[in-house]
Formats: structure tokens, sequence, C-alpha cells
């Protein structure tokens, strides 16, 4: 069997199984998979048969979408979305934020490997700051408590734990967002409190949604999306949005341009008139 039977079987899946365009192409690379690396045959016209996956618009929250959602989510969990809104922080990098990461001076919020392993550096909201040292405060004590059941070892990056020997059990490296229970870390076998698991950010958000009546499928990753469609609202260069979101490309953040209440370039409609 060669690229005809494949296509077949693609086209199979994609009309009569109606798959997704992401389930498509993940059989064709189990198919390629098994031609190229165990088979050892080579296949030709692969590209010529791959799905394009769509380009969709992002859901975005308005102003007053947004105010009540996060009315609706208290806690951590409440202020871990704050974050993602205020910050523009994806969910992970928010979870995996180190005490070291946020600077109160400076205001500023510093993602360390985040998405492509950049590094990047945003702002700190001020109207988020005294609940970020009071969540700090608590989480001190813990960490505390757990120094003294010789359990406050945190995983380091890069095999950081043999270069600086003692840091894993440094305040200053210990998540933000901590789990609340201890787990055996599955790499070193090792003790440690691990961050916050990103499902319960995901169920709290999904309740909040249902509380507040919000139609749109809205995510964590929502607030992110009207983190920038409200900065572009506000009259900041794309530019700035690009580099507060880490985007490598500028035609990634120029999406946000097209789900902008005003248009995508202001245009008014002649029935405003």
């Amino acid at each position: 069997m060669g690229v005809v039977e494949i296509e077949a079987y693609l086209s199979h899946l994609a009309v009569e199984r109606k798959v997704s365009v992401s389930t498509q192409n993940q059989a064709l690379s189990a198919i390629l998979f098994l031609y190229q690396e165990i088979l050892e045959i080579p296949v030709e016209g692969v590209n010529a048969i791959r799905a394009k996956t769509p380009v969709r618009l992002p859901v975005v929250l308005s102003l007053y979408e947004v105010d009540a959602l996060l009315n609706r989510m208290q806690g951590i969990n409440g202020l871990v979305a704050r974050l993602l809104y205020g910050s523009g922080l994806r969910l992970m990098e928010a979870l995996r934020l180190r005490v070291q990461d946020v600077d109160f001076y400076r205001n500023e919020v510093s993602i360390r490997a985040g998405k492509g392993a950049k590094d990047r550096i945003t702002m700190l909201p001020l109207s988020l700051r005294p609940k970020l040292e009071s969540h700090l405060e608590g989480r001190r004590v813990l960490f505390e408590a757990d120094l003294e059941k010789g359990q406050a070892s945190v995983y380091l990056p890069n095999a950081l734990s043999k270069k600086y020997p003692g840091a894993d059990t440094e305040w200053s490296w210990q998540y933000i967002f901590p789990s609340s229970r201890l787990s055996i870390d599955p790499r070193t076998s090792v003790i440690r409190r691990h961050h916050r698991d990103g499902k319960t950010i995901q169920r709290a958000m999904k309740k909040a949604c249902k509380t507040c009546g919000l139609n749109k499928r809205a995510t964590p990753h929502t607030l992110r999306h009207s983190f920038a469609t409200h900065l572009l609202e506000s009259g900041y260069d794309i530019r700035t949005v690009q580099e507060l979101l880490g985007h490598k490309d500028v035609s990634t953040t120029m999406i946000y341009t097209h789900v902008l209440n005003r248009g995508g370039r202001g245009v008014q409609s002649p029935l405003d008139r």
C-alpha cells in the first residue's frame, strides 16, 4: 500500500467518520512513522494529502463580561484568573511562576521559558498587588511548615539543582501557586510540592461562566485573548502588545485586530450613519 491507500483512509476519516483536522493529521503522522521508521518504506507526496488546519478567530470577552466572570471567582482560582487577564499570561505560565519571578518594586512579572522556550517581561497590575502580597504571606507559612518536615524541595529545570545545591529548598524558587498536597516526583522519586493543577482553574472558570450566564465558550486562555484585545481598544500599539504576549511574529498578534468591537480597521457600518 502507498499514497493512494493512505489518501483513501484519510478521506474515510474525514468524510465518513467526520473527524477533525488534527485527528486526520495525527493519523497521517502515525502511518508515516510506521512506513518510514518501522517498515523503512519511503512515502512520496505526503504534503499534498495533509489536511490544513483552519484559522479561527479567538473568543474575546467584553469588559462587562470579564468583570462579571472575575467577580464570581474567588480565592486562589480568582487570583490566578485575574493574573491571566491583567498580565496576559498563559495558564501554565501563571501556575509555574516562582516567588522570584514577581518584582513588586518594578511592578513586573518575568516569564521564564515560556512558549518557544522564550523569556519575557509583562506588567503586574497595581490592583492585584495587595492580593498577591497577602497570598505570598500565606504561601510563606506553608513553605516554613514544609521546610521543618524536610519536604520543601521543588523541581528545578535544566539540572540547576546540581549546579546550585540547596537551591531547590530556597524560598525564591518556590511556586507561587502550589498544590494543596505533597506528591512523589516521578522524575526523581522525591516527595515535594508541585504547582497547582491547571484543571482546577479550568473547572472554576467553567462554573463561573455558568453562574453568570455567559454564553461564550470561554476558557482560561480566553482571558489572555481579552487582555490583548482590550489593550488594542485602549489605543496601545500592536508592537507593544506583541512584546507583552511574547509572540515571535506580529502577524500572530494581528488576529486580535479582527475581533475589536469597532471593526478590524475602525470602519463604521453604513447603517450607523
